[in-house]
Formats: structure tokens, C-alpha cells, sequence
């Protein structure tokens, strides 16, 4: 089980990015990197291909590691590690270690 996945609200804990928070778009867990919402923006150049096109520069998210992120406990407003928990009915479920409430 991953401790962060896909749709989880992040912090950055270390780096350029450090302190800002975003929406988890993307995670490779085989390369251990994530994708955050409106962090690590990197420029694209397009140069245009076909007449009538134009060219154009793009904006996209780049891959962090996944060890600069931390999930957000919104109960506390701080950054958090994640520990499992055994649901009654054998799920296991991600808590937070601050609030103890599932993530």
C-alpha cells in the first residue's frame, strides 16, 4: 500500500517548493516520484509543426521525489507521516500520526 496516492492533498517539505501545498495529479511509485498541482511548473517550447499553427509555451507540472512530500492533516494544518491501521472488516487503512483520523 502507498502512503500517498493519487488525489491526496500534499505539502512540500523540502526544496524550491518548500512550504506550498497542491492536489497529488500523478504518482510512479516504480521510480518513487509524484506529480503535485502547481509544483515544479517547467516550460515547454512547441514549435509550431503545420502552416497556421503557432508556437506556443506550455506549462506542466515535472516529477518530484516522493520523499519531498508530506500528506496534509487538515484537523491540524501541518504536514503528517501516515501509519495502517486493520479495519474491523480486514481493510487497511492509512491514518494520520498526528490526529490519528483516516486519511
Amino acid at each position: 500500500m502507498q502512503r500517498i496516492r493519487k488525489n491526496d492533498t500534499v505539502v512540500v517539505v523540502s526544496g524550491k517548493d518548500k512550504g506550498r501545498r497542491g492536489v497529488v495529479l500523478e504518482v510512479d511509485a516504480r521510480q518513487g516520484r509524484v506529480r503535485v498541482q502547481g509544483i515544479a511548473v517547467v516550460h515547454r517550447h512547441a514549435k509550431a509543426r503545420r502552416q497556421g499553427e503557432s508556437s506556443q509555451i506550455k506549462k506542466s507540472e515535472a516529477y518530484i521525489p516522493l520523499a519531498k512530500v508530506m500528506i496534509f492533516d487538515a484537523k491540524n494544518g501541518r504536514p503528517c507521516r501516515v501509519n495502517y491501521l486493520i479495519g474491523s472488516d480486514g481493510v487497511k487503512l492509512r491514518t494520520s500520526n498526528l490526529s490519528k483520523e483516516v486519511v
